[in-house]
């Protein structure tokens, strides 16, 4: 059974296709509101891992985080910090299925996912 959350700090347009993608195929979701659910040290570390390193994270789009001292560090553990104490930097929505991790819009991966399940 998958068990699939997804991070969302604000309801941007790829977090309501997501949210929309999920509900279409009756598949249940945990939606984690980054305002109100504080990340952990380890959920921001599996992020990352999932996604090829801290800086995948940022939403480098956002002129409010091109502002972020975070957008112009290589520093991984300065990048995840950041993160932990201003969620609103990183891309939304993260959809998180155990270990594996997507960033932004992924249809295609979250296909995956579910053909694996059914499999």
């Amino acid at each position: 059974m998958l068990n699939l959350q997804i991070y969302m700090g604000k309801k941007n347009f790829d977090t309501q296709k997501a949210i929309r993608f999920f509900k279409e195929r009756r598949i249940r979701v945990q939606e984690m509101d980054l305002k109100k659910h504080p990340l952990g040290e380890r959920e921001v570390q599996t992020f990352a891992r999932g996604v090829g390193g801290a800086r995948a994270l940022l939403d480098l789009d956002d002129p409010k985080v091109q502002g972020h001292t975070a957008a112009h560090n290589d520093d991984p553990d300065y990048i995840l910090s950041a993160i932990r104490e201003d969620p609103w930097l990183m891309r939304t929505p993260v959809v998180r299925n155990g270990n594996r991790v997507t960033v932004g819009y992924c249809p295609d991966t979250w296909e995956e996912w579910i053909r694996a399940e059914k499999a």
